[in-house]
């Protein structure tokens, strides 16, 4: 079983860009369970109602903290894209079909389904009701607008996918027009740098999308390397940054300067925490925590995961739904911690099954197993 599971979950790697790769993987893992948790803490609050009481600020905590989940998928996309454009040239048009080729096929299934069910549960439809209007939103949804542009997507979480393809779209071009392959690591990074700063300086007056200078962390990674960072002192400071890095979601800070005080110390943080787990030379046990096969496999398989598990996740809880209120009464509350690993293994499953089917046959490569988008 376990030879089995190690054949169709294991990755090959090469590549400057890819570095160490296996902690790389088990952040992925990481990062798609945070997501799991946002969506399974917003599912379970019809349980817990509204008010003070201890599992309800809890579960809210982990809610926000969740969040970051998608911000950790960004840096992971800048590190591994920036750092494989650097390492070698890449026709723009060469480069733009991998990055088709590897978001499309998963992401066209997912979306068959969504459509499909939309006609046997009008009453869960997202489509408009006006056939151009409805022509309009898929050709919307198709183009991965949604996410950059205020339209909701048809697949909750592919919203993020607008921010990955923007990303894939503008690097290419910004490095042929500065040159920055031929730039020294101390330019490129006083740029990166200046450039975090001004996109989130410049979000904040006009409500853009800041988060996408979690992104410029990836890239300042790879470049911190370049420069003879190696992490030194990591399992301090890459676990100091994790911590920081979470608990400053936490804070109340309000408005678009309580925004930009969050993802500023979150771009610190992952720097940190990040730069870490890529060390090269004597592992450290940070490294080997975000190794662990588990983890790493669930990383694998992460894109997968993370556009089916919630639709898996809510017909799990329809599920509950129908059985509890059945009786005329709510789960009690105890609930809430069992149901997290059942719900969790419940998702995995036909993440698993789409990974095997779809993914890994129609957008990994065989020769090298790179991955964009958020598996980059």
């Amino acid at each position: 079983m376990g030879e089995w599971l190690k054949v169709r979950f294991e990755l090959s790697r090469s590549g400057e860009a890819q570095g160490n790769n296996r902690p790389m993987e088990g952040l992925r893992g990481f990062a798609v369970l945070l997501v799991f948790v946002v969506h399974y803490t917003g599912m379970t609050r019809p349980w817990l109602g509204t008010g003070a009481s201890s599992l309800y600020v809890f579960s809210e905590a982990l809610h926000t903290i969740g969040n970051v989940g998608v911000d950790l998928f960004f840096v992971l996309s800048g590190y591994l894209i920036y750092g494989s454009l650097i390492a070698r040239h890449q026709p723009f048009r060469t480069f733009m079909s991998r990055r088709i080729q590897r978001i499309y096929p998963t992401f066209l299934t997912v979306f068959a389904i969504y459509l499909i069910l939309s006609w046997f549960l009008p009453a869960e439809s997202k489509l408009p009701a006006i056939l151009f209007d409805k022509i309009i939103y898929l050709i919307e949804n198709l183009l991965l607008l949604p996410g950059l542009f205020p339209i909701q997507p048809l697949i909750t979480v592919a919203w993020s996918l607008s921010y990955e393809m923007a990303y894939y779209l503008i690097l290419p071009l910004l490095m042929i027009l500065l040159n920055m392959r031929i730039r020294s690591p101390e330019w490129r990074s006083a740029f990166l740098i200046n450039a975090a700063i001004l996109i989130a300086v410049s979000c904040v007056f006009s409500g853009g999308p800041i988060r996408l200078i979690m992104f410029v962390v990836g890239m300042l990674i790879f470049e911190s390397r370049k420069l003879g960072y190696d992490g030194r002192h990591g399992d301090v400071t890459g676990f100091a940054g994790l911590v920081v890095g979470l608990g400053c979601t936490l804070i109340p800070l309000e408005g678009s300067w309580g925004l930009l005080l969050k993802e500023g110390s979150l771009f610190l943080s992952f720097w940190l925490f990040c730069g870490a787990c890529f060390r090269v030379g004597t592992a450290l046990w940070i490294q080997k925590v975000f190794s662990w096969t588990a983890l790493r496999w669930l990383g694998n398989m992460s894109y997968s995961y993370y556009l089916i598990h919630g639709l898996v996740l809510k017909a799990g809880f329809l599920g509950l739904l129908v059985m509890f209120h059945k009786g005329g009464y709510s789960p009690p509350i105890l609930y809430w911690s069992l149901f997290f690993p059942l719900m969790f293994l419940l998702t995995l499953l036909p993440a698993a099954v789409l990974f095997l089917m779809v993914e890994r046959p129609l957008s990994l490569s065989k020769s090298t197993q790179c991955r964009p988008v958020l598996n980059s």
